[in-house]
């Protein structure tokens, strides 16, 4: 028997919030007249009535979830998948029956499409000729010069912003409101001419700072951040080997998802404690937080997709998946990728939390670690929400407690299903709040946030 999802975990698969409307539109019993539930190969199908004279064919495949609907609709997962997963989740999908042909071609089919995948990439070769080599010795020698290059570009770059930064505390900052983005456009523009986009990234972003109501401070505060990161670049030689990888990566020098998987991996059972989506120049990101149990390592699992493009959707909040993560080099590693999966991903129950001492010290061997993290993710325990000029997450026992994000506005789910009582809270760590993910009623269920 596969332990069904929350309804919460359902909805959190949808790609938006119409889509959310339109799966519990669906999911009414009257329209799903065929049902069932395979638990060998953990796969829901089901057909669903239409205005048509044909039922739509949905099913999913719960171990990873994959999705499969005969409907014309051009957003992932569907409707009708949604709809059946709801409509699987309340219970109204009996176990067992028989698997139609239509489901098993198609798990039949993805079966093979990921065996040839693992078998194309296991092949290696060792054919290769003297001409072969000198190809290849040359473009490796391309390589290193134009990486050269663009160290020369970037130091350059980097050079130029460090005295930017030092003109702007020396003048002040009283004028810099009347000039708006604009006041940073002309800097992010040349430092993205010099190859370090993610600095270039981090200037176009300082605008944002002007709508808090202590701008002033914050935007010298992040000014600080920058120059500590050119300076940190400029003397990268004597830095540790992790604390020169989080400084490139910074700047905006990538490595590979190859390189990143080809490194060691740890294996445990991660705890999917929630995503939260953004639009990010022209394209969503998600932002998947997971936990081990046993190793206790936190984790971030990042996917892009262009706007109104589905994104990853394999990690569902809530669940547990016995797997292997590769993180991506780094004094504080965060940043991960899922090797491999070992097993269907599993419901347990909320992960263990920490008291509020407990995540402060957590946070702060992370930023001492990387002082230019922007936020961490925490399972906090024993938690209430309450109010001291602004909403904050509690601690029931001490009371004290961390601001929520303003952008969260007041928490009325997590009221809610608190009431009043200590609840366990996964919440994403910013230097400018908490920003609540999820939350776990009294029978272990999921709440999103």
């Amino acid at each position: 028997m596969i332990e069904r999802w929350s309804r919460d975990q359902v909805l959190s698969l949808a790609p938006d919030l119409p889509s959310q409307k339109a799966a519990q539109s669906v999911a009414r019993p009257g329209k799903w007249p065929v049902t069932g539930v395979c638990a060998e190969t953990h796969v829901v199908w089901g057909e669903c009535q239409g205005s048509g004279a044909k039922p739509y064919l949905a099913c999913v495949d719960l171990s990873e979830p994959a999705y499969r609907c005969n409907c014309p609709s051009r957003k992932f997962p569907c409707k009708h998948a949604l709809g059946l997963l709801l409509h699987w989740s309340a219970g109204g999908v009996p176990d067992g029956g028989e698997m139609p042909p239509w489901t098993r071609e198609w798990l039949d089919g993805r079966r093979e499409r990921q065996a040839k995948a693992a078998a194309q990439a296991a092949v290696t070769t060792d054919t290769t000729t003297g001409t072969e080599a000198d190809t290849d010795a040359g473009r490796q020698e391309a390589a290193a010069r134009r990486a050269e290059q663009r160290e020369q570009r970037v130091t350059t770059g980097l050079l130029e912003l460090e005295r930017w930064l030092t003109d702007q505390v020396r003048q002040g900052v009283a004028g810099t409101r009347a000039g708006g983005h604009a006041h940073w456009d002309d800097v992010a523009k040349r430092l993205f001419d010099a190859q370090a986009p993610g600095m270039a990234g981090a200037v176009a972003r300082l605008g944002g700072t002007l709508a808090e109501d202590d701008w002033p401070s914050r935007l010298l505060g992040e000014y600080a951040l920058l120059y500590l990161l050119a300076a940190a670049h400029r003397g990268q030689s004597a830095l540790p080997g992790d604390l020169a990888a989080s400084v490139r990566s910074r700047v905006g020098f990538t490595v590979t998802r190859e390189e990143v998987l080809a490194g060691e991996t740890v294996r445990d059972h991660w705890d999917v404690l929630g995503r939260r989506d953004e639009e990010q120049d022209r394209l969503t990101a998600r932002r998947v937080w997971l936990r081990g149990r046993g190793t206790g390592r936190s984790a971030l699992v990042l996917s892009f997709a262009p706007i109104g493009q589905p994104l990853d959707a394999s990690l569902v909040t809530g669940a547990t998946v016995d797997a292997d993560l590769a993180f991506y080099p780094g004094a504080s590693p965060l940043r991960a990728l899922v090797a491999a999966r070992h097993a269907p991903p599993y419901t347990e129950g909320p992960p263990a939390g920490v008291t509020m001492a407990e995540a402060l010290t957590a946070v702060s061997d992370a930023l001492a670690g990387d002082p230019w993290l922007e936020s961490w993710p925490l399972v906090l325990s024993g938690v209430v929400p309450a109010r001291d000029r602004g909403w904050l997450l509690a601690d029931a026992a001490t009371g004290e407690g961390l601001p929520l994000h303003r952008r969260t506005g007041a928490p009325w789910t997590l009221i809610a299903v608190s009431g009043g009582h200590p609840v366990t809270v996964a919440a994403e760590w910013t230097p400018r709040g908490l920003v609540p993910l999820t939350t776990w009623d009294d029978d272990g269920r999921v709440v999103l946030l």
